[in-house]
């Protein structure tokens, strides 16, 4: 494009916004199948690119300095799918925004349609499905992956009321007004979107569901592991209970109950090896406190993970937190125990305690903001 058809060159009608870590052998295909799909439209692709190790960022802003109509955001020290999404949606002055996924499984030919959807008819936001008539999942999922989506489908219809057949879904465009009014009630964290952005409208968006068929993806691999399942429910238990308390808490006391379990485990096999019960509790806490700062660092925060050194510094300090945090519990525990038959009371508060305790403490020492 010359330098006179770039001065001439109209503002984006359509904001295609792309998250990625590491699409780098993606990238530039996806570029040229949106050149194509997009025709007669004026549009722009905006990349939320996670600071990819694979040089993700570097080969779109290649593409940028000869397509202006590309744009590149890196992000350094913040991961997750919705909140380079949502990132993407604040940058973007278009009246309309797509998010669809960079790894080639989702059908850019579909984007012309449901921009003349929104542009139609009254509505506010459409959704690619794969669970409306027409619409499949084809080979893009494996058949664990499409039980399992079937279930957080099911799940996102009853706990949060979504009306939506695929809540799921991550191929959806969007007047931008309305997503930037919701923007301040999403959650940065975690992998679902759209289901975040339904469930926060409580109704006031008036939704249409295109078929479509998720493809195989062709280059790198999925984001998605078997974590991810403990962050869905985070989301869910966060909307269901009209986001009182934040996703990262609800994480990290999902992973603390998870803890529970692991502690359990490591106490019998202690027992069984005839260790004393003191000594044993104590080693079985320090395997639980182990279990539980690995998987938070994974998945509560993936956006500030430890690696290295770091998280050897890191496992210190989460052991020093929960130390304390049990200290916090048995004497909250203790004060509110005036009365045997309110022992679970009592419990229950000191409980309570612990893990306000060991999360406040550890998000400021363990994973504090850089």
């Amino acid at each position: 494009m010359s330098a006179p058809q770039v001065a001439a060159r109209k503002s984006a009608e359509l904001s295609v916004i792309l998250p990625s870590f590491n699409e780098a052998s993606n990238i530039p295909i996806l570029v040229g199948l949106l050149d194509e799909a997009l025709r007669g439209i004026d549009w722009e692709a905006i990349v939320v690119d996670d600071n990819s190790p694979d040089g993700t960022t570097e080969v779109a802003r290649e593409i940028a300095q000869r397509d202006p109509r590309i744009r590149v955001i890196r992000r350094i020290g913040r991961r997750g799918l919705s909140g380079a999404c949502i990132e993407g949606i604040l940058a973007s002055s278009a009246p309309y925004v797509a998010v669809m996924d960079a790894d080639l499984q989702h059908d850019e030919t579909l984007l012309p349609k449901m921009l003349a959807e929104l542009k139609s008819d009254d509505t506010d936001l459409v959704v690619a499905s794969r669970k409306v008539d027409g619409g499949t999942v084809g080979e893009g999922l494996s058949s664990i992956r499409a039980w399992g989506s079937n279930i957080a489908n099911g799940l996102a219809q009853k706990l949060l009321n979504v009306t939506l057949k695929d809540p799921m879904s991550g191929f959806f465009m969007v007047r931008r007004e309305k997503a930037e009014a919701l923007a301040p009630k999403l959650s940065p964290q975690g992998f679902k979107i759209l289901l975040d952005l339904v469930s926060s409208a409580n109704g006031s968006l008036k939704i249409k569901e295109l078929p479509f068929t998720f493809r195989e993806r062709q280059h790198g691999e999925s984001k998605l592991d078997t974590l991810v399942t403990l962050d869905y429910f985070g989301l869910l238990l966060a909307k269901y209970f009209g986001d009182v308390v934040s996703v990262r808490f609800l994480m990290f006391g999902l992973v603390g109950a998870s803890g529970l379990v692991v502690h359990l485990a490591a106490l019998r096999i202690f027992l069984l090896g005839d260790i004393e019960f003191n000594i044993a509790q104590t080693g079985a806490s320090f395997v639980a406190m182990t279990s539980n700062f690995f998987l938070n660092n994974q998945l509560t925060y993936r956006d500030r993970r430890l690696r290295g050194t770091q998280a050897l510094v890191g496992l210190l300090t989460f052991y020093a937190v929960c130390s304390v945090g049990v200290l916090a519990n048995v004497g909250v525990a203790n004060l509110m125990y005036a009365d045997p038959a309110y022992w679970w009371f009592a419990g229950t508060a000191g409980a309570i305690m612990g893990a306000v305790w060991n999360y406040a403490a550890s998000s400021a020492l363990t994973w504090r903001k850089s």
